[in-house]
């Protein structure tokens, strides 16, 4: 009889445990390695003073993509995770007191589309044809498909040039539409994936398809509830989950990987090895490879996304005004955008992401209180080399004060329990090259082909997943790269 194959699962992120799920159902015993206390990569949790606080991906899209891993073995998500959906997707702010409350619902986004400028309708119609076909080709055609060779490229090119992939997200918005506010409003998804609206490949449009087909949806009792019914249906098929010890070194032979060692002095064979990880962090434990520390080399000449300031902060009351997801724009959208990805300026203006999952999940806070996070796009630590233990403290408060302004005025008297997480954290605690949050940043010339490979070159048995990967960054990214990669495997 032939021996069951064996492999090892370095990082239990989004696009590691959907990968490891896949190997699992398909026979392959797995294991997954995770240097934290808790699984989940970006997508951890704290639990402080009765609140829930989850630290990663909170906007879940594209449900399907999620159902179809518990399906493999003839189960149902519904079994493990609870998933609410979000009204409206978005409520996006302005500091002049515009409000724009984003969903798929055609009646009520048309209504807010001709409050702001009713001559963009016919505009945002063309617009939604456009992000219907982009998302025809690039999403269902390409977003599991593992670019490995040149040739694979050339094939996608046609659709690439029909839709004009060379230009920006900000640019083809503009095409259709001319109030100054809906081009934000249709161009801000890219910076949730790490991707400047001015520079990302109008590909990434296929979001806006995304989210009006799947919606928006929150797991109740948080993100990492999600992360834990992943981690259950694992453990259900037979997988080992090891945590809290970090892999220190991946072995090999030849032009083949042999297994890990971790810090706690675990060594671990297997068939193959699969990471999760960073991509400059994953090949800088190939220890006595000419070939790896040629890929860190090239890895650093390559353009990361920027990190985030997170400030996750508990209150005293409730804010039913407050939507689940808000984006509170800085008055200088590209100007700002200009200091993140290109000066390297921390701005004293930035626009923000704001959580309040309790207006979901009451459970996500105690009685009469309510849980949130605000995240600021920042540059990462290469473009803007910051002293984050002494600039943190000082950030936070500009963070709070932009929330203060536009929306809780008393929210000092408020205030029953905060804390941040900056650049310098994703760095340590995530080994995230110059604490970028997204990877690679999502340009044209660094995506597909450009990008990570599912398979490294070199090591034939050596595969990569999650957002440094094909397609990217979100967690229909990441577990799409989780089907691309499997597919090489299986």
């Amino acid at each position: 009889m032939t021996a069951k194959q064996t492999a090892i699962v370095i990082g239990s992120g989004f696009g590691g445990l959907a990968l490891a799920i896949r190997l699992q159902s398909a026979g392959i015993a797995t294991t997954i390695v995770e240097a934290r206390d808790r699984p989940g990569g970006r997508a951890y949790v704290w639990k402080q003073d009765g609140y829930t606080f989850d630290a990663g991906p909170t906007v879940i899209t594209d449900p399907a993509c999620l159902e179809e891993l518990w399906a493999l073995s003839g189960s149902r998500m519904a079994d493990d995770v609870t998933l609410l959906p979000v009204h409206p997707f978005y409520r996006l702010i302005w500091n002049d007191g515009t409000k724009f409350d984003y969903s798929n619902v055609d009646a009520e986004l048309n209504a807010e589309i001709a409050k702001l400028d009713p001559a963009d309708m016919a505009g945002y119609a063309r617009f939604l044809e456009y992000s219907k076909g982009v998302y025809e080709e690039g999403y269902l055609k390409l977003g599991a498909v593992p670019f490995l060779d040149f040739s694979q490229m050339l094939k996608a090119a046609p659709a690439l040039a029909k839709y004009q992939a060379w230009r920006s997200v900000y640019s083809i918005v503009s095409s259709f539409v001319k109030n100054d506010k809906l081009r934000q409003a249709l161009s801000f998804h890219t910076l949730l994936v790490g991707g400047n609206p001015m520079n990302t490949s109008s590909i990434y449009t296929l979001i806006h398809r995304l989210e009006k087909l799947g919606g928006v949806w929150f797991a109740k009792g948080g993100t990492n509830e999600l992360v834990n019914g992943m981690v259950a249906l694992f453990e259900r098929l037979g997988g080992t989950l090891i945590l809290g010890d970090k892999v220190s070194r991946i072995s090999h032979t030849g032009k083949r990987v042999t297994g890990v060692e971790t810090a706690g002095g675990k060594v671990l064979s297997a068939d193959m090895v699969a990471t999760n990880g960073d991509l400059v962090h994953s090949y800088g434990l190939i220890e006595g490879s000419a070939y790896a520390a040629r890929k860190v080399r090239s890895l650093h000449r390559k353009r990361f996304s920027p990190s985030l300031f997170v400030v996750h902060f508990g209150l005293n009351g409730t804010f039913p005004g407050i939507a689940h997801h808000s984006i509170l724009f800085s008055d200088r959208y590209g100007p700002l955008l200009k200091d993140i990805y290109k000066s390297g300026t921390l701005a004293d203006d930035p626009s923000l992401y704001l959580h309040h999952p309790s207006a979901t999940d009451s459970g996500m806070a105690p009685a009469g209180k309510s849980a949130f996070y605000a995240l600021a796009p920042v540059p990462h630590m290469g473009r803007a080399p910051v002293d984050w233990a002494v600039e943190g403290p000082r950030y936070r408060d500009v963070v709070l004060g932009r929330i203060r302004d536009l929306l809780i005025p008393d929210l000092d008297q408020r205030m029953d329990t905060c804390f941040h997480y900056t650049p310098q954290d994703f760095h340590d605690d995530l080994g995230a090259h110059l604490g970028s949050a997204f990877s690679l940043e999502p340009v044209l010339w660094q995506s597909a082909w450009f990008r990570g490979h599912n398979r490294d070159d070199h090591f034939s048995n050596l595969y990569f997943v999650g957002a440094g990967t094909h397609p990217g960054a979100g967690i229909p990214g990441v577990v799409g790269s989780a089907k691309a990669t499997a597919s090489l495997i299986v």
